[in-house]
């Protein structure tokens, strides 16, 4: 069996994986240890002259290390499933690698766990706006201690729709494109900018580069996120209409990326997203993408869950093409 249909199975066994069971609760995770790592060397570099210097060499050698590191485990299984005494056995010889790939793949992707936090999100808010509160607060980086009930609802769509590109769609295009090593190291990228990525007095200038590089990493995969989500709305007609939405508003965010999932589910929904918010005490004037500030339900959250389960289908079939046919 060729080496790209192996990985096509890899990739198959841990979509299905995460389909099952998304983040796993109780077992060492990779993001975690990125967290923990991000988190040394800021407490440490973050101070004193020339933060903008040591957070991009913090930054370049996390990413870079990540990729390495995972490129040599890969590449030294190999060797050492090829020379071992059962190296005729084909079981032996491959079923370890399709394993350890499949296992990257299962912790890179957060569709599963994105949505189940959304919709638990909704139901309890539909038990309590200050629950609702509570709850949101988990998924997104803002302040969430005043916000209304529709405030709530329009932070978890929106976390929805921008984490369908960083949580599926962004890390699924890095691996057609670098393999597992290239996932893993997006996901570094990933929590790098979701950790120190912030224009705030304590992380403007350390994390700089990491927000930068998050900006160039995630340049391709949120425009493509947002046209598989008007592909998957599964209504040919609108179409046209659809994207010219995502293009008039896809620019109307302070990222340069994020706003084009975030608008694409706007105009699906005919809903407004962003607006001012608090971030560690700071207010941001976000502008608004859309024009209709109209209640958002329930039914809202269902049509938004079915449009990230149908745009992630359409990716992974995809990855597995360019992987069966085109490589």
């Amino acid at each position: 069996m060729a080496d790209f249909s192996l990985f096509t199975l890899s990739l198959l066994m841990g979509w299905v994986l995460d389909l099952i069971f998304g983040d796993p609760q109780r077992l060492p995770h990779p993001i975690v240890w990125f967290g923990k790592m991000i988190s040394f060397g800021e407490h440490r570099l973050n101070k004193n002259l020339h933060r903008k210097l040591k957070g991009a060499v913090m930054s370049i050698v996390f990413i870079v290390g990540v990729f390495v590191v995972t490129w040599l485990a890969r590449r030294i299984m190999g060797t050492v499933l090829r020379d071992t005494i059962f190296s005729e056995n084909w079981i032996i010889r491959t079923v370890p690698m399709i394993l350890f790939d499949a296992l990257i793949i299962f912790y890179c992707l957060a569709g599963t766990t994105l949505i189940r936090e959304v919709r638990a999100v909704f139901l309890a808010l539909d038990r309590s706006l200050e629950e609702g509160r509570q709850q949101v607060a988990r998924i997104v980086g803002r302040d969430t201690s005043a916000l209304s009930a529709q405030e709530v609802r329009t932070a978890a769509l929106e976390t929805l729709a921008e984490n369908l590109s960083d949580g599926v769609i962004a890390p699924l295009f890095w691996l057609a494109i670098l393999g597992t090593p290239g996932m893993l190291a997006y996901k570094m990228v990933n929590t790098l900018d979701s950790m120190i990525g912030y224009k705030t007095e304590r992380y403007r200038d350390f994390g700089c580069w990491a927000a930068h590089i998050d900006d160039v990493a995630n340049y391709i995969p949120a425009r493509l996120t947002a046209l598989l989500m008007v592909l998957g709305n599964g209504s040919l007609s609108p179409i046209t209409q659809h994207l010219k939405f995502v293009l008039k508003n896809g620019r109307n965010h302070a990222s340069p990326n994020s706003g084009y999932p975030e608008a694409a589910l706007a105009g699906i929904l005919d809903c407004r997203f962003g607006g001012p918010h608090y971030y560690f005490g700071q207010l941001f004037d976000k502008p608004y993408i859309g024009t209709n500030d109209r209640p958002l339900t329930t039914d809202d959250m269902k049509t938004a869950v079915r449009i990230n389960r149908t745009a992630e289908i359409l990716m992974f079939l995809l990855v597995a093409l360019k992987l069966c046919i085109l490589k």
